[in-house]
């Protein structure tokens, strides 16, 4: 039978090697007062410091030592400087395999350590535990750190890596089945039937229902909406609990849900009932979640549309008040001439009008001039009713699929969004408008007739507030309470974080200081010693700061990037991956082991490294803050990069 590996070699190296770094050594391998001892009471050297080496091997990393196996000269220096005894006389030690035995029998009846349990009582509760620390356990070298971690405070010797790595394969699929078996029992037979019937269910195009329900992708138009709004209400209509998967961690939540969007249909048929029913089970409640914040996403694009198009049609009718401001102008200007030639004569100035324009072109001048200020004075937000139409395709059913809540200081907000809902008529106030908000200018400007200025107001603010937080969606991953992100008290103690806990002590000292900067400014202003700065007029006036860059720092600069050695990408890639270790991050979709080919997964990530851009890019294009030329930078999307899978 093959043996079943899940780890890496690094990850193997980095359980199970002797340290080497001074840090770890200072850690693991100081020995106390007693060790000297026991140790001490070895009469050759060499036996001596082979006694201390299989101690330090059996406290960290917890294994006997291998036959034959290198030590690293940092233990052997760092252990023969507390002993007094040159490191090298390690050479020596165990000559008669004999000689290690009796040794590791000595250390193990002075200090308690034991061996790994194969069978009996002791090892069916280690296996037990180990099974309930898979379900918790968010990777392979995770569940592996554990299980070592626990040998440790046992005082257990080790097993085999092979063994360690079989026992952590065993629990990770037992408690996966665990889960599966679990949520599918939570299942009524109606929802059981829903849920197979995804799969056998075929729609127009020839797709399966349940593929057509992974197809969550936002858009940027009411249809979009509309189409993930179909897949929200079918996705809640499934009538799915989300306490389904109350006890089930997050990461294993998330894993279930990544099986379930690689699967087909007809793969998904032919897995166990159990698992196949609970991966749909799970993609039902977490694509719910995910469709939800993509209509949201889409409401967001929607707007900064609706924006950038208003702002594109103030533009075009400035731009073509410009030959009528020019001829406005130049009629002001002919006749601004004849008054001052009249005045200067000292003849009539009503002739002077009638002879320059006569008085009915100056009415038609004063017309046109009050247009053109009307007009270019005008704000892009005059013209963002003409999305009023695009909204309504959409809005009041969005607003009733999703479970908006809201904070005290967005209320007013969520009472007119529940008013679109329901297709209620939307409250007169504008308590949900800043004081000095533009839009209250606007709105009085329309008059009686606001109401869809008003409503289309009500959908900008409500992209602001899901932003900013003021109102959230319930259990989104994007637009949810941000209380849910918080860290406790409890953990915030145990951080030891820079700031104290209490915000009156915090406060407490920045006025201190702020008291303190402000006298020393004081005296300084007295003295005329501001650094940089002097009142003048009972104005602070602070010097601009110059750049001090000494002469030929541009030289210098471009020297020294013709001295740096040309390297390919590949080959920085490499060290990068060989200092961070990155690649072990991309683990098997199902087994969680490490990617084998580690150049391969390189070259996928330097082939996906244009998409990635593409994508931020089109971010960058599709979101933009209304009143605001800027564009949003969306968070790229990293469940559509392709898995390493093995």
């Amino acid at each position: 039978m093959p043996r079943r590996h899940i780890l890496s070699a690094r990850q193997r190296s980095s359980l199970l090697d002797l340290p080497t770094d001074e840090a770890s050594l200072l850690r693991h391998y100081i020995l106390a007062d007693d060790d000297l001892i026991h140790i001490d009471r070895r009469r050759r050297p060499e036996n001596r410091i082979g006694f201390a080496l299989q101690l330090c091997a059996l406290r960290y990393p917890g294994r006997m030592l291998v036959p034959g196996e290198v030590i690293p000269l940092a233990v052997s220096a760092f252990l023969g400087a507390q002993l007094g005894i040159a490191g090298d006389v390690l050479v020596h030690y165990a000559v008669r395999r004999q000689t290690r035995q009796q040794h590791m029998e000595v250390l193990r009846s002075i200090y308690g350590y034991r061996t790994f349990p194969g069978q009996g009582a002791p090892a069916r509760t280690f296996r037990d535990w180990l099974f309930a620390e898979a379900e918790q356990a968010h990777s392979n070298d995770d569940l592996a750190r554990r299980f070592i971690s626990r040998c440790r405070d046992t005082m257990t010797i080790l097993p085999a890596i092979t063994t360690i790595e079989r026992l952590c394969a065993d629990a990770l699929v037992a408690a996966e089945r665990s889960i599966e078996k679990r949520i599918a029992s939570r299942l009524d037979l109606v929802a059981c039937t829903r849920l197979d019937r995804l799969t056998t269910e075929m729609l127009p195009g020839a797709i399966s229902r349940f593929i057509w329900l992974r197809r969550i992708e936002p858009g940027n138009n009411s249809a979009a909406a509309n189409r993930l709004l179909d897949r929200l209400e079918f996705l809640r209509a499934m009538n799915l609990d989300a306490r389904l998967l109350g006890d089930v961690p997050p990461h294993r939540v998330a894993r279930l849900r990544r099986q379930g969007e690689r699967y087909f249909a007809d793969g998904l048929r032919d897995l166990g009932a159990d698992r196949r029913r609970a991966i749909l089970a799970v993609c039902i409640i977490e694509w719910a979640t995910a469709t939800a914040d993509a209509v949201i996403e889409t409401h967001d694009r929607i707007v900064g549309r609706t924006w950038r198009e208003a702002k594109q049609l103030h533009d075009v009718r400035a731009a073509e008040t410009r030959g009528g401001v020019t001829a406005t102008l130049s009629g002001f200007t002919a006749l601004g001439q004849s008054l001052l030639e009249a005045h200067g004569d000292g003849a009539s100035l009503e002739d002077a009008v009638a002879r320059a324009a006569g008085w009915d072109h100056l009415s038609r001048l004063v017309a046109t001039a009050r247009i053109l200020t009307d007009t270019l004075g005008d704000d892009p937000l005059a013209h963002v009713d003409q999305g009023y139409h695009r909204f309504r395709r959409y809005a009041p059913r969005m607003l009733r699929c999703l479970h908006l809540q809201a904070a005290s200081a967005a209320r007013p907000l969520l009472d007119a969004v529940i008013a679109i809902a329901t297709k209620d008529a939307l409250p007169a106030t504008d308590d949900f408008l800043r004081p000095h908000s533009k839009w209250r200018r606007q709105l009085r400007a329309k008059g009686d007739d606001d109401a869809r200025l008003r409503e289309v107001a009500v959908m900008f603010h409500l992209r602001d507030a899901l932003r900013s937080g003021d109102i959230w969606l319930d259990r989104s991953h994007r637009y949810g309470d941000l209380r849910n992100v918080l860290v406790s008290m409890e953990v915030a103690h145990a951080a030891k974080l820079a700031v104290p806990s209490d915000p009156h002590v915090w406060l407490a000292d920045r006025k201190a200081r702020l008291a303190d900067g402000l006298a020393r400014l004081g005296r300084a202003a007295r003295n005329g010693t501001i650094p940089k700065g002097s009142i003048e007029d009972g104005t602070l006036r602070i010097d601009r700061l110059a750049a001090d860059a000494p002469d030929g720092i541009d030289d210098l600069v471009l020297d020294l990037y013709r001295r740096l050695p040309p390297i390919r990408i590949t080959d920085l890639l490499l060290e990068v991956d060989a200092a961070l270790e990155f690649t072990d991050a991309f683990t098997h979709l199902r087994t969680g082991v490490p990617c084998g080919d580690r150049i391969g997964l390189l070259n996928v990530l330097l082939a996906e490294g244009p998409a990635v851009a593409e994508l931020e890019v089109r971010h960058l294009q599709l979101g933009a803050h209304a009143g605001d030329d800027r564009p949003v930078l969306a968070p790229v999307e990293l469940e559509r990069l392709p898995r390493c899978e093995q």
